[in-house]
Formats: structure tokens, C-alpha cells, sequence
């Protein structure tokens, strides 16, 4: 084979494969969240995830692409004012009510990229996307009944949740629209670069302070730099580039099962039979949703070479 020979394409399962899995890593950020306050501030954890994870992202750059890290877009800048205050959001939620809980809301934002990016992508979802988000939708409901136990849930959290829903659609698409001229790992790395001085003028504004007494406190917030900035967010944005962002969306919704098992155990949230039957409704709205995307057309697969126009 010659270089002039175009590539094989890809599997259409493989965008939605790295998302699914990027997704299941993210389930990892509360437990890692609830497991590092004892050391710094929720706004702390977030500066040093960004902040150990971009040395990697540079090398992982340098070895794979071969090359520095392309000149940034601007809507990578969007993206991760979008991200890093989502996160801050969601951590601050995350020390009022339970795990479940605030992840369930958050992930109201995934299942509304759909409708976002048909707003501004032009992305208009399939029939099958409906029923696949709505599935969801309702498995993350049931997943978080029962699991708020006494004097765990606050309204205050719920309503930093919803904030930080609001933001994850806009980061989708942002990200998906930076990945036209963007490599996916090109894109993390700039999206985690920004997210650092973000993350730095949160903590300020929170009064929280940068470093633990030990070291400690370091452990929790390099664990979330490996497996969910590099791992869950790598994985979503490489992902991005091969799968519409309505699809996407629902399949990040694995986040809220994989957090609500783990806490069961780690956090004494436990989960009813409802919120057992809410995952497995989850993981079927994904599989529709993956389905879904295996159905479209192949022109749907081009996307326009401006939106967001000036």
C-alpha cells in the first residue's frame, strides 16, 4: 500500500466504542472527588486533575502525533471555560448531596447535546435518538430514587447540578466543533490547558487553598488526572471526532451507573431495586442509541465546514 492509497475507514461502532469507555472513566470522578475533600477544597482537586494531566497530554502529543500541538481554535477556549466551571459546579454539588444525585442531573446535559447540536450544528437527530435518550433519561431518574439516604440531598446541590447540565452541552458540541481542525489528543491537551487557569481563579474566588498538608493529598487528584482527564476525557474527545454529539450524549450517560455502583459500597449510598432497574433502562437507551448511529446516512456523516458563523 502506497501513501497516496486513502485509509480504510473506520468501524462505525469505534467512535461510540472510545465515548462509551471515556464515559465509564468519567464514572470514577465523584468517588475520586468525595475521597480527596478530606485534603483540599473541590475546587483544589479540579486545578491539580488539569494540572497533572497536561505534562502527560504534551508527551502523549509528541509520541503519537509526532509533532507540537497544533495552534488552538477558539472554540477549544469555549470548550473549557465550559468544562472547568461545569466541573466546578458539579464538585461544589457534590458536597451537599449524594453521588447519584448529582450525577443523574448532570448528565440531563449529555442528552440535551442532541438538541443543542441541532440548534447549532445543523445535527438533526434520528427518530431512534428520542427513544434512546429518552430511555435513558428515565433509567437516570430511577437510578437516583431511594438513593439520597437521610440528610444526604440538599436542594442547593440539585440546583448546582442543573448549572453544571447546562454547561455539558455546550462543551460537547464546542469540543466537536474544535476537532474540525484539531486532533483528538491535540484538542485535550489545549482543552486541559485552559481548564488549569480556569480551575486556578476558582479556587481563588472559592478561597480554597492549592496545596495539602501532605503529600499525600496528591493521590485522589492524579488518580482523576490519569483515569479521568487523560483516560475518560481523552477517550470522549477522540470519540467525538467519528460520533454525532446526539449519540454521544446518551452514551456519556453510563457516567451516573458506574458512579452510583461504586458509591454503593464506598459512601454507604445504596442502590434500591428501582435504581438497579434505572441502570439496566440506561445501558439499553445506549445500546438504541449506538444502534442508531450505525442506521445513518452516510451523508450524515459529513459535517458542514462552518457553523457558529460570525
Amino acid at each position: 500500500m502506497t501513501d497516496t492509497q486513502p485509509r480504510a475507514p473506520l468501524p462505525i461502532w469505534f467512535g461510540p466504542l472510545l465515548i462509551f469507555f471515556g464515559g465509564v472513566c468519567i464514572g470514577f470522578a465523584p468517588i475520586g472527588l468525595r475521597l480527596g475533600l478530606d485534603d483540599l477544597g473541590p475546587q483544589a482537586i479540579a486545578f491539580w486533575r488539569y494540572t497533572f494531566a497536561l505534562p502527560i497530554l504534551f508527551l502523549l502529543v509528541l509520541l503519537v502525533d509526532r509533532r507540537l500541538p497544533a495552534r488552538p481554535n477558539r472554540f477549544v477556549v469555549i470548550a473549557a471555560v465550559c468544562f472547568a466551571v461545569d466541573i466546578g459546579l458539579w464538585h461544589w454539588a457534590l458536597t451537599f448531596t449524594t453521588v447519584a444525585n448529582s450525577t443523574f442531573i448532570v448528565n440531563l446535559g449529555n442528552v440535551c447535546v442532541g438538541l443543542t447540536a441541532w440548534i447549532f450544528l445543523k445535527e438533526r437527530p434520528t427518530s431512534i435518538w428520542f427513544v434512546a435518550a429518552l430511555i435513558a433519561m428515565v433509567g437516570a431518574a430511577a437510578l437516583t430514587l431511594g438513593g439520597g439516604a437521610e440528610g444526604k440531598t440538599d436542594l442547593r446541590g440539585d440546583a448546582l447540578a442543573l448549572g453544571a447540565a447546562i454547561l455539558v452541552s455546550c462543551y460537547i458540541v464546542a469540543s466537536k466543533v474544535a476537532r474540525r481542525t484539531l486532533g483528538g489528543l491535540e484538542t485535550i491537551f489545549w482543552l486541559t490547558a485552559f481548564e488549569i487557569i480556569v480551575a486556578a481563579l476558582m479556587v481563588l474566588v472559592f478561597r480554597e487553598k492549592f496545596l495539602p498538608t501532605d503529600l499525600s493529598g496528591f493521590i485522589v487528584p492524579l488518580f482523576l488526572a490519569l483515569v479521568v482527564q487523560v483516560g475518560g476525557q481523552g477517550l470522549i474527545i477522540t470519540g467525538l471526532g467519528h460520533t454525532p454529539a446526539a449519540i454521544a450524549g446518551v452514551l456519556v450517560v453510563v457516567q451516573p451507573v458506574v458512579a452510583a455502583a461504586i458509591s454503593w459500597q464506598l459512601f454507604d449510598e445504596p442502590l434500591a431495586p428501582i435504581q438497579a432497574g434505572g441502570g439496566l433502562l440506561i445501558l439499553i437507551g445506549i445500546l438504541i442509541a449506538q444502534r442508531g448511529a450505525g442506521r445513518r446516512p452516510a451523508s450524515a456523516s459529513k459535517e458542514p465546514a462552518n457553523v457558529f458563523v460570525d
